[in-house]
């Protein structure tokens, strides 16, 4: 007969789930805030390339940071999976799937942070571009790292309001986080959309930008702190519902 290894509990999910975001949440933080954005000059491609170069280190730690989050949104994507799966088993396993597709596509978005360093890198066959063009290719890399990544985070958008129903529908997370979390859904999508239908959208980017992070902050942080605080007093199993 073969051996069957008991499935990951409740409790255990929410804090693996827990311990994930709190990575992610550390980690986004300081790869972009701290690193990647200390280092762009918008509208300046002289100046960020002078700062990437110059700072080569510290613009390659972002992009490790970045990868340890993909990895670790593939980790809560499961996680959260498994706690939610008593709910609603085939909405649980879409709601993780969109929260993978938002990993792979930014996955693909740090293909141009990887450019830019190959472009700066110095190889011989790159003597055919002049400084300037050069520099342009970098803050093009840049561009389309954010818009890449703005595509992913509508895919990310769509699992936080699938995540926030989920909860509303179950009987053992506080109700209130999934409508944070559906709250913080709407802000994603708005400033995504709104980044590639809006011509004048660097008007209005700080009012865009709070419409994302005062939600996304409050909402996804809660959950974060629910799962670490609360998550331990979960019950093993819970009968799915119907």
């Amino acid at each position: 007969m073969a051996n069957h290894t008991a499935d990951i509990s409740l409790r255990q999910a929410a804090i693996v789930a827990g311990f994930g975001y709190i990575i992610i949440f550390l980690l986004g933080i300081i790869a972009n805030f701290f690193v990647l954005q200390n280092l762009i000059v918008p509208e300046d491609a002289a100046a960020t390339v002078n700062n990437i170069m110059v700072n080569e280190w510290q613009f390659r730690l972002g992009i490790l940071g970045f990868i340890i989050m993909v990895i670790f949104d593939v980790v809560v994507a499961w996680a959260l999976y498994i706690l939610l799966k008593p709910v609603n088993r085939s909405l649980s396993l879409l709601t993780a799937w969109f929260r993978l597709v938002n990993a792979t596509i930014f996955g693909i978005a740090l293909y141009n942070l990887f450019s830019v360093l190959q472009l700066l890198g110095g190889a011989g066959y790159l003597t055919v571009f002049e400084t300037g063009q050069m520099q342009a290719q970098v803050m093009l890399f840049l561009s389309a790292f954010n818009y890449t990544w703005l595509i992913g985070l509508i895919f990310f958008g769509i699992h936080l309001f699938a995540l926030g129903y989920l909860i509303l529908r179950s009987n053992y997370i506080p109700g209130i986080l999934g409508v944070l979390l559906i709250i913080a859904s709407l802000g994603y999508l708005i400033d995504s959309f709104a980044n590639f239908l809006l011509p004048s959208y660097v008007d209005y980017e700080t009012i865009f930008m709070l419409i994302v992070f005062v939600p996304g902050v409050i909402g996804e942080l809660s959950l974060t702190l629910w799962l670490l605080l609360k998550g331990t007093k979960l019950p093993e199993r819970v009968t799915e519902q119907v």
